[in-house]
This record gives C-alpha cells, structure tokens and sequence, in this order.
C-alpha cells in the first residue's frame, strides 16, 4: 500500500426531523453542510449515519422511545452533498418494521448510496462494506447496541453489538482486507464518555484487527484515544438532527467529522468540530471562542477515558445520577404520581428487597438474562 486515502465519518442525520427536513425535501445540499460541503466531496468516502428509516407512510412498530422516520425524497441529498456509504445499524432503523427497511434500501440504492449495517437477515446485516479505493483495500463493520432493531438469526434487521461474534467477523474482514474501520452505534445518551463497558469493548475490536474504531448515537461529543497505535472516538455526536433551539448551543448542537487518512503506516487523523441546527438549520463552523471551549473540553474528556480509576468514578456518578429513572423503569406500575410520591419518600417501593435481589440475578447472570430476554420478546 503506497497510496494513501482520506475518508470521513459523521454521527446521526435525521433528515425527516424538524428544519432539516425542509431543507432535504429541496435538495438544498448547500444550507445544509455549509462550509463543509467541500470537505464532504474531497476525500475519497464519506460516511454518515442514517438514524431514521426512509419512508413514506408506514406503520410504526411497537417499541419505547420515539419512532422516527423521513421522507424517501429526503434520501437524495445525501448523494448530492457527496456521501458515498451510509450506515444503518442504530436503534431506530426498524422504527417502522421490515417495510421501512426495505424502503430504506430501496432509497439509497436509487440515489446511487451504498448501505452497511442492516439487511434482510443477520448474515446480511453483518456483512461488511468493502471495496478497494486507490489501491488500499477497505473494510467497513457497522454493529449496534442490541434495542429493538437488531436483528435475531433469520430475521429482518441491524447488526447487533455482540463481541464474541464481532470477532470473527472482524476477523474475517482483516482477512479480506487492508484495513478495517468498525462504527458502533451505542453508548448512554447525553453522557460525554465511555461506560468502563465500552472502553473495553472497543478496545477488544482493535485487539481483534479494527484499524480504527467510531463511535456514535449518543447526541453529545465524547473523547477519544490511540490505543496500541488504533484511533478510538466514543462518540462523534449528532451531525444533522434537529430541535427546537432555545438561543444557547448546547452538547446537542456540538459535532465531529472524524477525518482518517489511511495508508500502509495505519490511520492518521483530522477532527473538525461543528455546531448544528443552532441559530439555523445545517452547520456552521465553530467561532474562535466555542472552538477553545471544545478543544478544553476534549482535552478533559480525554484525560478521563486515559485513566481508568477516573472513568470508574465518573460512571458511578453518572448511574447515581439516573438510579431513580431506572428504579420507576423497574417499578411494576407506570402511574406518574406514586413514582413522584416515591422520589420524595412520601411512597413506598412496591418492589421488596427479596424482589431486587431476583432481578438483580435474572439481568446480571449470562444464564438466566438469555432465557429472560426470550421470554419478555414472546
């Protein structure tokens, strides 16, 4: 490998959401990536994530959390702006079933986009991006933490986070490969780091060959690493996903496009920071005092992921933090008031210790989640 070659790699686009949707609808490629248009159409491929299926009508499925979809006709400004692959293994691609997959793929094929990360099965879901550019050849993984879009051998869906079978499939790409670029889709929403989990999960997937691993789904920034010489980003944050702005940019606003420049000495790389569907819909770059805040805030984030005693004890805070959320998930009722009454001790938990302890087992054990987990899908 002589040559090099530069690829870029976004987080989440929601094209059917908000302000950004009109824009899509117009093919306005130009409003919406802005200054970073000729970054876009520079390099030799451009990744981006594709969070939400591509439909026209459509049933929604079952599921908790928001179902989201957009327009087919949105789909087309991504070919326009110069994105050459999009990914699909995130938690909302099977929002509207197996019918918005489809037309999903149906979409992208028609604008000319190639898609990695779902399919029709598991061996379709996992089966890389792969295609020799400028002599190097490059394989693309693309796994998503396990909600209600993975799919389950036969079935129709994403390829799921499971690192024993990632492994192999890793390795097998390295096999077939030059280089290897695994993107995960997962973590906790709006923490700014890596679980001790994630670390050493992404970790594993540079022992196992990944060159470089991206991370994303969170809706902030997070840090980043070089472990044994591999680029690791834990999350990228979004890149076009719209709300309503309130007049301060907040972690929602902030973006990466991770820049890698590929080669036969491993992946160098370039981070250009942005902030998104801020004061107007699309990006813009970062004035000189938000870029100092980012690169400050960076620099912290990356000495926790680089020690960690730290990221332990940043974790337990960020648990402690959201244990009466996940004690009302676990409660067995859903009404409003007695959760209220119970935050302020005025209530009792309906779950006795004896109860906890149960749970506790059936999710923590390996044995007993894998039958728990069959019995709640049935």
């Amino acid at each position: 490998m002589s040559k090099k070659i530069r690829i870029i790699i976004t987080g989440d686009i929601h094209p059917g959401g908000g302000r950004v949707r009109e824009l899509a609808e117009k093919n306005d490629a130009d409003r919406l990536f802005g200054n970073f248009l000729p970054l876009i159409r520079s390099v030799d491929l451009s990744i981006t994530n594709l969070e939400s299926p591509a439909i026209d009508g459509g049933e929604p499925i079952a599921k908790t959390g928001p179902n989201l979809k957009s327009p087919v006709a949105t789909v087309g400004v991504l070919k326009s702006a110069g994105f050459g692959l999009v990914t699909l293994a995130n938690n909302h691609i099977m929002d509207y079933d197996y019918e918005g997959l489809c037309s999903t793929l149906d979409a992208c094929e028609e604008a000319g986009i190639e898609t990695t990360g779902a399919g029709n099965s598991l061996d379709e879901a996992k089966k890389p991006f792969m295609r020799e550019i400028g002599g190097i050849r490059l394989a693309v993984i693309n796994v998503a933490e396990n909600e209600f879009g993975t799919t389950q051998n036969g079935t129709p869906g994403c390829h799921p986070l499971d690192p024993v079978q990632n492994f192999y499939t890793i390795k097998q790409a390295k096999r077939e490969s030059d280089r290897v670029i695994v993107i995960v889709h997962g973590g906790h929403e709006h923490y700014e780091l890596p679980s001790p989990r994630m670390k050493e999960t992404y970790r594993f997937f540079a022992d196992a060959g990944a060159d470089a691993v991206v991370g994303h789904h969170t809706h902030c920034v997070s840090g980043y690493e070089r472990y044994n010489d591999v680029p690791i980003f834990y999350s990228l944050g979004n890149f076009l996903f719209d709300k309503p702005y309130a007049g301060t940019v907040t972690p929602w606003h902030m973006g990466i496009i991770a820049e890698l420049e590929i080669s036969g000495e491993g992946v160098e790389f370039k981070l250009h920071p942005f902030v998104q569907n801020a004061e107007k819909a699309g990006l813009r770059e970062l004035k000189a005092e938000e870029r100092e805040g980012f690169d400050a805030k960076i620099s912290e984030l990356n000495g926790v992921i680089g020690d960690d005693e730290m990221l332990g004890v940043k974790f337990e805070e960020y648990c402690s933090n959201s244990r009466r959320l996940y004690s009302s998930y676990i409660e067995p009722h859903s009404i409003r008031i007695l959760h209220a009454l119970r935050n302020r001790n005025l209530a009792p938990s309906l779950l006795t210790e004896k109860k906890k302890r149960l749970l506790l087992n059936l999710t923590r054990c390996e044995a007993h989640r894998d039958v728990l987990i069959k019995t709640l899908r049935s």
